[in-house]
């Protein structure tokens, strides 16, 4: 056992709090908990959340976190520089003669499908020029209006009568009915970054449609903004593992916090918004504006 767990544990006991009692205010799992008392940082899913459980832990039994955190810095090994092996170099020369090797054989590849692609361009048109083009065609022959008798016009016609008593036949047409318009599609823009929160706004739908796909360890926590921007209701404030999936459909705004941002798959009402590639934490703001 660390001092620091030693530290955590002693005050934990001296304030009668169990592991179970502190796991349901933090919503940290019993055996992370545990690992953080005996020092086995291994068992926590990085040092993200090594950090992260152990700030929560000492904020619920009344410590300092930052004095905590300090604690928990110093307890880590340096990182030691090794030396350079002979072996390295033995690895690193027989990289280089392989990559020469390829960029050899790439050549004569190149090489080669260059020969049969000016083979085919011949080929090509050596074909064209044997089959011929088609002969053209002629243009067809225009038909000349017939005259209809002008007591019994067609229900699709109208007669006009010139001076010279001939008869010619005045086609009305059909009005076209006006299109029935589209309902707009739902549209997700970003909108701007205010305070290391990622705003996007969202038009086209009555309903907020939030999908989740984790790729891997995450910590996620959804809340449901009032009309007035400020957070509602939370919904749900979880630990995802790998191959997860969530689902929420909200009639308002969301507020998103992300533990880890490359783990997470966001959709919102069939669009991908991007929400990083690294594993940092990110806040992220759905603002759902009904026409």
């Amino acid at each position: 056992m660390s001092d620091l767990g030693y530290i955590l544990r002693k005050t934990r006991l001296e304030k009668k709090i169990s592991l179970d009692d502190l796991q349901e205010v933090t919503k940290i799992r019993k055996r992370y908990l545990e690992a953080i008392e005996e020092g086995n940082y291994k068992v926590l899913p990085g040092s993200f959340y090594v950090r992260a459980f152990i700030k929560s832990y000492a904020e619920a039994l009344g410590l300092d976190p930052n004095e905590v955190l300090n604690m928990y810095q110093s307890t880590l090994p340096a990182p030691t520089i090794e030396k350079p092996v002979v072996e390295a170099i033995r690895k690193n020369r027989s990289s280089v003669r392989n990559t020469e090797k390829m960029s050899r054989w790439a050549s004569s590849l190149m090489f080669v499908c260059f020969i049969l692609l000016i083979f085919g361009i011949v080929y090509y048109y050596t074909y064209k020029n044997y089959k011929g083009t088609p002969a053209d065609e002629k243009p067809a022959q225009t038909q000349s209006p017939r005259i209809t008798d002008s007591t019994n016009p067609s229900p699709s016609t109208s007669v006009n009568a010139t001076g010279d008593g001939k008869a010619t036949v005045l086609s009305t047409s059909t009005p076209t009915p006006a299109p029935t318009p589209t309902p707009p599609a739902v549209q997700v823009k970003f909108s701007a970054t205010e305070k290391g929160v990622d705003n996007y706004i969202i038009t086209g739908t009555a309903n907020l449609n939030i999908q989740f796909k984790i790729t891997g360890s995450c910590w996620i926590a959804v809340n449901a903004l009032s009309p007035e921007g400020e957070k509602g209701t939370l919904l749900r404030q979880k630990l995802y593992n790998s191959g997860d999936t969530d689902t929420f459909d909200l009639a308002s705004s969301a507020f998103l916090n992300v533990g880890a941002a490359s783990a997470l798959q966001l959709m919102v009402n069939g669009t991908l918004v991007p929400v990083g590639d690294t594993p940092n934490p990110k806040r992220v703001q759905l603002n759902l504006q009904k026409s």
